[in-house]
């Protein structure tokens, strides 16, 4: 009871609120997508309900653990990222989605190691650029960082190249945070966009294709388009209110692509409307006000650097889905935090919002 008393005192209930909020809307969305067919309790929404359950868990048991723990233990977290990230090449283990053979087949489900790895590639990143601050001050260091990075980032993008770009957008705002200055980070962005069409040549065929549906969007041949296009169509005729929820015709017919994951918000536009969507994304910046007041008040650098890494991956991957839904930005497989459906992104989502919840407990208090 104890413990209980302390965590109701030190816990953000406005950063728990807002999700729990989000958490509900998600189970109500993905039952929207199967109340006609398999009815509202689906598999999918039961695997949804089981992963918050899951992650609440663990938020408990994060919450317990100091996290200054996981400091200089950066070398173990990276073996054991790329062990995972390789697992998916085990015969018998891996299996391919989507294209891609990112998830190992655990026999009554599936798990995506690359979602895990987010949480262990943002504590490697804050132990290292919290020994090697001193070193970003010029193109040399800030090198060396992005080559401790670009391994785990080279090998998801091998699979996946929206989880790839989450990691890469999570290295930036980190090193940024770290203490990078700009004219050294534009220079290294310029060497970036050099080896672009280098890295063009080495992409998958499916990936490629998404670029090119991308840079061409009239074109409804091109794979991916004509999905953004009936996902506009779906986000616009929803207007300010929506059709309703369980109404959605567009969603019915089936005509939104992979609607309970990637196009979750496009259901969303489409049953709720504007309103809803403006809500659902207030909802979203209002969490991400809270993990900015959790590094403003953070009481170590250690702890800063951790929600930094949260921060901006949840912040990347909120601006790529949504986006994407209304074909501002290539389609990628990038999931919607605590929206779309998948026990591995839910799981890993609930445990970064965990080492945000310990590292604001400890911070200073947080002031509106």
């Amino acid at each position: 009871m104890k413990y209980f008393s302390t965590l109701n005192r030190s816990i953000d209930k406005l950063m728990c609120a807002s999700v729990l909020i989000l958490a509900v809307v998600s189970v109500l969305m993905i039952g929207s997508t199967t109340v006609n067919s398999t009815g509202f309790f689906s598999r999918s929404v039961i695997v949804q309900i089981a992963a918050y359950i899951l992650g609440l868990i663990c938020i408990f048991i994060i919450f317990k653990i100091n996290y200054t723990l996981f400091e200089g233990f950066e070398k173990q977290l990276y073996a054991l990222s790329l062990i995972l990230l390789f697992l998916v090449y085990v015969p018998g283990l891996g299996v391919e989605q989507f294209s891609s053979r990112a998830w190992i087949t655990l026999g009554f489900t599936t798990v995506q190691p690359s979602e895990i790895v987010k949480i262990l590639y943002i504590l490697i990143l804050a132990g290292y650029f919290k020994t090697h601050q001193d070193e970003l001050y010029n193109f040399k260091g800030l090198f060396k960082s992005a080559l401790v990075a670009a391994p785990i980032i080279v090998i998801v993008l091998k699979e996946d190249l929206g989880s790839a770009l989450v990691f890469a957008a999570i290295w930036v705002v980190m090193v940024f945070y770290a203490g990078i200055e700009l004219k050294v980070f534009a220079k290294f962005f310029a060497l970036v966009l050099a080896a672009v069409p280098v890295a063009y040549i080495f992409m998958a065929d499916y990936q490629k294709e998404r670029i090119e549906a991308f840079l061409h969007p009239e074109n409804l041949d091109l794979t991916g388009n004509y999905q953004v296009w009936q996902s506009k169509v779906a986000i616009g005729s929803g207007g300010f209110l929506g059709k309703g929820l369980f109404n959605g015709t567009q969603k019915e017919l089936d005509y939104i692509p992979v609607q309970t994951s990637d196009f979750i918000f496009s259901v969303i536009g489409e049953e709720l409307g504007f309103l809803g969507g403006f809500l659902v994304i207030a909802l979203f910046a209002f969490l991400l006000v809270r993990l900015m007041k959790v590094v403003h008040n953070a009481s170590d650098f250690y702890g800063a650097l951790i929600v930094t890494g949260i921060l901006g991956m949840f912040a990347f991957q909120i601006f790529e889905n949504i986006a994407m839904t209304m074909g501002l930005m290539p389609v990628t497989g990038i999931t919607l935090p605590f929206m779309s459906y998948g026990g591995s992104s839910i799981l890993s989502n609930m445990i970064a919002l965990g080492f945000a919840l310990n590292v604001g407990a400890g911070s200073k208090k947080i002031r509106f």
